[in-house]
């Protein structure tokens, strides 16, 4: 139970990160607004995940995303209440975080150029419509997540690097999807986010489309860790 604990504070301390520092950098650029705050809240994203994989990743892992958390769930690297333990961590963790940010925004009456959160449709962020939005997570976060299971596999030999091939592949899912939804691949982020700009800002959009960004995700890895069970067993019987 202690050990669990300590798990959960960890989670609660990433996701925490994550949104604050992040979605902190995504709402004070712009985002979406062009090539530059497309590549700043990019690699914002990924550094924070390098930053947190070699710090919290000791103790927890580093999932600080519920997407993350059901993959290794369905692969059986952690059982059922370890699961919801980590879910509602990072649900806190990242809501914390965007009432710090928002809060410090607002009380610093700084015009945000952005509100970091997902959408299917809004403004300069474009996926076509709910169906788009919902194909676009899917498939970033199936390649997100993916990645993580193979490269925190045990025989895969990449356990000193493991942390900076995640950040780099969240820095690229979020190169191609900033301008379609936002990217989240991350249903706690886009929780935080919604509720962080309904909070402070009053605007309730992002609350009403969240539901893509919680659905799209933990299918995406769902799919992920199908596809990671399928072709890992087909690999462990030709080794036997």
């Amino acid at each position: 139970m202690k050990d669990l604990l300590k798990k959960a504070i960890a989670e609660f301390i990433g996701t925490f990160t994550l949104v604050f520092i992040a979605c902190g950098v995504a709402a004070l650029t712009g985002g979406i607004t062009d090539g530059g705050s497309i590549a700043a809240t990019a690699f914002a994203f990924g550094l924070t995940i390098v930053a947190m994989a070699y710090s919290v990743g000791r103790i927890s892992g580093c999932h600080i995303n519920p997407a993350v958390s059901l993959g290794c769930l369905i692969t059986k690297r952690m059982n059922v209440k370890e699961f919801f333990v980590y879910v509602c961590a990072q649900i806190l963790g990242g809501f914390v975080g965007a009432v710090l940010l928002f809060g410090i925004i607002k009380m610093a009456g700084i015009e945000a150029m952005g509100n970091a959160c997902n959408a299917a449709v809004g403004g300069v962020q474009n996926a076509g419509g709910i169906i788009g939005a919902l194909l676009t997570e899917i498939v970033l976060t199936c390649i997100f997540v993916y990645v993580i299971l193979n490269v925190t596999d045990e025989k895969a030999g990449t356990g000193k690097i493991a942390g900076f091939v995640i950040g780099l592949t969240l820095t690229l899912v979020h190169l191609v999807g900033i301008r379609l939804t936002g990217t989240s691949v991350n249903p706690a982020r886009s929780l935080a986010t919604a509720f962080g700009t309904a909070i402070f800002n009053g605007d309730f959009e992002p609350l009403k489309q969240v539901w893509m960004f919680i659905v799209a995700p933990l299918a995406g890895a769902a799919l992920a860790a199908v596809i990671y069970k399928v072709l890992h067993t087909e690999k462990a019987a030709d080794e036997k």
